[in-house]
């Protein structure tokens, strides 16, 4: 069966403090986050911008969050301001996540990965393990 492997990378500065953290993260502080999505899929689907079934999915829609806070992304923003979970990487991950799944076409197998550091990363799937 044939399979389409889309890969974007974008970054975003932000800051955050992770409520109840005993340490230095607890604090205000800022990232320039590295995110990598990865959108897989067995059929071409049409987009909001191009009508034909000829893409896994858009560009544009996986880059939402690397857009300024303004305009609905999460770059330069105070991340705590904007969701109502601790904002650890690894709940980031799941958020972007899911916000990316609503719009991009149904049956994409998407991942994401966030570098917090230049060696620190996590990977988040909603497939099983």
């Amino acid at each position: 069966m044939p399979t389409w492997t889309l890969n974007t990378e974008f970054r975003i500065d932000s800051a955050h403090s992770i409520d109840g953290y005993d340490g230095k993260c607890g604090r205000v502080h800022g990232h320039t986050y590295r995110v990598r999505m990865t959108a897989k899929s067995n059929t071409l689907n049409p987009s909001k911008y191009l009508k034909s079934p000829d893409m896994v999915c858009d560009f544009r829609e996986l880059k939402w969050a690397g857009k300024d806070v303004e305009k609905g992304g999460l770059d330069h923003a105070y991340l705590n301001d904007l969701v109502d979970f601790p904002t650890s990487a690894e709940r980031l991950a799941e958020y972007i996540h899911q916000e990316t799944v609503k719009r991009i076409p149904d049956g994409i197998r998407l991942t994401v990965t966030i570098w917090e550091t230049p060696d620190s990363w996590v990977e988040y799937t909603d497939e099983n393990l």
